[in-house]
Parts: C-alpha cells; sequence; structure tokens
C-alpha cells in the first residue's frame, strides 16, 4: 500500500512541476512558442514523458488555468465561510440594516478577501501573464469553464460589496470589483520588491477602491460611457487568473 501512495504522490508532485514550468515558460515565450519537450525538459524528463500526466500542450494550458480558477473561487468561498461564522457569533450584539444582513461580517469579510487575492496575484505573476495572452488559445470547453467559475468568483465580491455599499446598483459595484482586480493583478509589473511590501501596497489600495468611505459621484452621461466589464473576467486587466481581462 505505502508503494502505491508513494507512486500517487510522486505523479501529483510530477504535475504540480510541470504546472509550474508551464506557467513560467507560457508566460516567458507565448503559449505557442513552447513545445513538450521544452516543458519535459524543465523538470527533468522527455517530452513524451509530459503524456503520462496531460493528453497534450493544450490539456497543460486548460488545468494551469482551470486550476488557478478554481482555486479562487474555493479560496473565496473559504473566506466567506469563515467569516460568515464569525459574523453569527457577535450577530446578537450588532446592529445591522439593509443588505448588510445577508453577510454578518461584511466589514471584515472585504479586507479577508483582498488579502486572500493579493497573497494569490502575488505568488502567481506568471499565471496572471498566461491567462492574459493566453486565454483564448484554450479550446472553447476549457475556456467556458474558465469563465464560469469566474464570473462566480466575481459575484461573491458583489455580494460583499453589496452588503457594505446600500442602494448602490450592482453593475457598479461590479466595476469597482474589476478595478481592484486590475489594481491586484498588477503582480506581473509590481511584484519585483518585498514580497511583504508589495502586498501591503496593493491591499492598502485595493480595500481604499472598494471602501464605503470612497463614493460615485454619478455625473452626466457622455460618449465616453462604456458598459459595465464583462462578469467573467477575472485576469491580468481586471482575476486573476488567477482570473479575462481576471
Amino acid at each position: 500500500m505505502s508503494t502505491v501512495v508513494s507512486r500517487e504522490q510522486a505523479k501529483a508532485e510530477r504535475r504540480r512541476a510541470l504546472l509550474a514550468a508551464a506557467a513560467q515558460l507560457f508566460a516567458e515565450r507565448g503559449f505557442e512558442r513552447v513545445s513538450l519537450d521544452d516543458l519535459g525538459a524543465a523538470v527533468g524528463v522527455s517530452g513524451p514523458a509530459v503524456y503520462r500526466h496531460f493528453a497534450g500542450k493544450q490539456a497543460v494550458l486548460a488545468a494551469l488555468l482551470v486550476d488557478a480558477s478554481a482555486g479562487l473561487l474555493d479560496g473565496a468561498r473559504a473566506v466567506l465561510a469563515e467569516h460568515d461564522a464569525h459574523g453569527a457569533m457577535r450577530a446578537d450584539g450588532d446592529a445591522r440594516t439593509g443588505g448588510a444582513s445577508s453577510i454578518p461580517d461584511a466589514r471584515h469579510t472585504l479586507p479577508a478577501l483582498v488579502a486572500f487575492h493579493v497573497a494569490l496575484a502575488v505568488e502567481n505573476p506568471d499565471v496572471i501573464r498566461v491567462q492574459s495572452a493566453d486565454l483564448a488559445s484554450l479550446a472553447d470547453v476549457d475556456r467556458r469553464t474558465v469563465r464560469g467559475l469566474q464570473r462566480q468568483y466575481v459575484e461573491l465580491w458583489v455580494d460583499v460589496l453589496e452588503a457594505l455599499h446600500s442602494g448602490e446598483q450592482r453593475s457598479l459595484l461590479r466595476t469597482r470589483a474589476h478595478a481592484a482586480f486590475g489594481l491586484m493583478n498588477s503582480t506581473p509589473h509590481s511584484a519585483r520588491g518585498a514580497a511583504r511590501d508589495t502586498r501591503a501596497v496593493l491591499a492598502t489600495m485595493a480595500e481604499a477602491a472598494l471602501s464605503p468611505a470612497t463614493r460615485y459621484s454619478p455625473s452626466a452621461p457622455s460618449r465616453a460611457d462604456s458598459p459595465a466589464p464583462d462578469s467573467a473576467s477575472v485576469g491580468a486587466g481586471t482575476a486573476m487568473s488567477i482570473t479575462d481581462s481576471v
């Protein structure tokens, strides 16, 4: 039994190594310019050996971006679950009105969501670059999967923002969220100093942009006005793919 477990662990570790190498190589060269031989060589195996883990290069890209988007969604749900539990314990002593009652701990949940996203962005700048440059290279079914996961992720943020911004339209809150994603996902360009300092700067700026204290002032429509961003996008320009420009 231990031998079987060891083999499975080794296989999982090799898969993770291949995905890490793919993120770096795709970010540096672009998906089309990287071969399976390049991927294999980066982890010390032959190109054909990659087929033991993935059906081909397209499958590597799909695993990289689908895993990243699924990780975002799962992590955000865990943050909400933790803070919902904490909020429920304090509920009897809190005075809440309006939409905030649907998320008992929204004031503390938002900074936790920001910290979660910033951490992933700082740790995975290559994935952000790959999502921004190579999302279109995914097969249609995989691209729909990524967009679906990211759409759910965005809407979790909008739910929290709605609990904090009484009366503001969800479409405008979604715009706030996308703007914050663009800021936090700037790590391919901004994460060149100390990681701790980068996290602090990005988190502080994102929280300020999303805070109820930062109010939107409606103005007369102009030709420069544009529709709210696609809620499925959480890429480098807006999820991290760690979310499409998320």
